[in-house]
């Protein structure tokens, strides 16, 4: 059985795990006429037991313009692929459950591609990767990119 992947999500973080995860699912997307999403989450976490978010709205509005700079080189970099079927969106709340669970069924995603180690190491030792949560709950296929050396 051939599998086609019609929908790819792409987790960008503006790690180089990330940048060859979004290259490969470009390549991916090709061969199987398919599009991709790249999508960047503003982490923002749950507001604790007093009502206060841990974000502010100046922190908010950095991690916004961040995250259009970085969609935009992925923008550049499709068209200088000759790729079209690219949509970049910035999504807010936790990293892993939007990746893992909301994006997948709002986007009927058919392939999940992260970079193994994102730029989060503080993250990562404390509460997991992102790359792991993924592929032990994501509804569809996940692919786990390591960056070529």
């Amino acid at each position: 059985m051939e599998q086609k992947y019609h929908t790819i999500l792409v987790g960008i973080d503006g790690s180089k795990h990330a940048e060859e995860a979004f290259k490969k699912a470009i390549e991916i997307a090709r061969r199987n006429h398919g599009k991709v999403i790249a999508v960047n989450v503003v982490d923002q976490p749950v507001a604790s037991y007093m009502g206060y978010s841990s974000i502010g709205e100046s922190e908010l509005y950095q991690e916004e313009e961040m995250s259009s700079v970085l969609l935009n080189e992925l923008k550049e970099h499709a068209k200088r692929v000759d790729f079209h079927d690219l949509d970049a969106i910035i999504a807010y709340g936790s990293p892993k459950e939007e990746l893992a669970k909301n994006l997948p069924h709002e986007y009927k995603i058919d392939l999940i591609m992260v970079g193994q180690s994102g730029k989060h190491a503080t993250e990562r030792f404390m509460m997991g990767s992102v790359a792991s949560y993924v592929t032990r709950t994501a509804p569809c296929d996940v692919l786990v990119v390591s960056r070529d050396e």
